[in-house]
């Protein structure tokens, strides 16, 4: 009996999440609730426990990067950006997205897409409504980079964290893994976006109303350089950390502590960057998920799929990225993970592979990360980019995006696919 009532809270409460019926937070929350009601999980097993409870390495790394990029805001770095995009796309309409989409796609491996697009999104609209735009191809191109660029280090999207803390991949493994992937994928992402939406980047606008220069962004040019240099070895010591002995929560943490060092930010300055809903999300997600663990219905299902994949594991790999884009297209990538990260562990268990090596874990990080581009609820970037839209008057349907993101998916998770066929299976051969 107290299966079937963990079973049909997980089911609930994700209804209640996907639907947004409900506030995520609170719908996780009132999850929890219930299950410690019932006696599924306790204390114990909710704080402590590293199977069944709350990961602290992943909560503490993105409350670190949070601190990081909260700081780096208040440099102008990244109107910067955008201004030298507007200069450098001389006025054609095509050219100003490609750029977009890079800056969105370098940005997003350092400071994670969600927050990425929440810094690009508003000085992109700005941008538009200055040059008689049309913003709906700018910002659906800027979630589709944000998801893509998502693949590429284990910071640069939640859904990869949270798989790398289970499988113990480090932040070397994406680097080598993902990184020439996403390069590939960026390429991919530009021809398509080209392409559909043709029409609406055609032409060219003349930029002399445009008058500021890129580096009036910039206030203060010595705090900026200061950040940066801390950046830099935040960078380098999460390409290190095993060498190190350093876990990249604690990298992170670090990392914050020298950014308010150095730009003497005040304390209510940079916690208020810190996005404390997203933070309790993730730490009811990681209960919830432990009370099925607890029950024994995550194990059974990981068993059912160890054995339904047998020996062939590419067709696991296929089952997770087509399994991952149509689930993920309607359940936010961020829970869906979570549910999926310990169902996965039981697949890789059955193999003779396992961490890094095991391309089920990678099929996972992939289907999970470019699923997000499904539709517009997929991921929490998509999220962000079409509140603020609809918030500045542009609002872009569920619709409108969905028939662009599913054609996106398609291609990039094909893409992913024979990346990882060939990768894993017959060059491994």
């Amino acid at each position: 009996m107290i299966v079937y009532a963990a079973v049909a809270i997980f089911i609930v409460t994700y209804g209640l999440i996907a639907t947004e019926r409900v506030h995520r937070v609170a719908a996780a929350l009132g999850g929890v609730a219930a299950m410690v009601a019932l006696g599924i999980i306790s204390a114990e097993s909710a704080f402590y426990s590293h199977e069944t409870g709350v990961d602290w390495d992943v909560i503490f790394l993105l409350f670190g990067m949070m601190v990081i990029v909260g700081v780096l805001k208040q440099t102008g770095l990244f109107e910067f950006l955008a201004l030298w995009a507007v200069k450098q796309s001389g006025g054609r309409p095509a050219r100003l997205a490609t750029l977009l989409i890079l800056v969105t796609a370098a940005l997003s491996p350092i400071l994670d897409n969600v927050t990425t697009v929440l810094l690009v999104t508003p000085v992109t609209l700005s941008v538009c409504e200055r040059l008689g735009l049309n913003p709906m191809p700018y910002l659906i191109s800027l979630i589709l980079a944000a998801n893509v660029g998502g693949t590429s280090t284990l910071i640069a999207d939640p859904p990869n964290i949270i798989v790398a803390s289970r499988a113990d991949l480090t932040f070397t493994d994406f680097l080598v893994h993902s990184l020439p992937l996403c390069l590939i994928l960026l390429v991919v992402l530009i021809g398509l976006v080209r392409v559909l939406f043709r029409t609406e980047l055609r032409g060219k606008v003349d930029l002399n109303g445009f008058i500021e220069p890129p580096a009036s962004a910039i206030p203060d040019r010595g705090l900026l350089y200061r950040c940066l240099a801390v950046l830099a070895l935040v960078m380098l010591a999460f390409g290190l950390h095993t060498e190190l002995h350093l876990d990249p929560s604690l990298v992170a943490m670090l990392g914050a502590g020298a950014m308010v060092v150095v730009s003497q930010t005040r304390t209510e300055a940079f916690l208020a960057e810190v996005e404390w809903s997203t933070l309790a999300f993730f730490m009811a997600l990681f209960v919830l998920v432990g009370g099925l663990v607890e029950v024994g219905v995550i194990g059974s299902l990981g068993s059912y799929a160890a054995d339904l994949m047998g020996d062939n594991e590419l067709a696991g790999v296929t089952g997770l990225m087509i399994g991952s884009a149509v689930v993920g297209g309607f359940v936010d990538n961020i829970p869906y993970t979570a549910a999926m990260v310990p169902i996965v562990e039981e697949m890789v268990a059955a193999t003779p592979s396992s961490g890094a090596d095991s391309p089920l874990w990678w099929a996972l990080v992939f289907g999970a990360d470019l699923g997000g581009n499904t539709t517009a609820v997929a991921a929490g970037a998509n999220v962000v980019v079409l509140g603020l839209a609809a918030k500045a008057g542009h609002p872009i349907s569920f619709w409108t995006f969905t028939r662009y993101g599913i054609v996106v998916t398609a291609v990039t998770l094909a893409v992913a696919w024979v990346y990882v066929a060939l990768r894993y299976f017959v060059l491994a051969a």
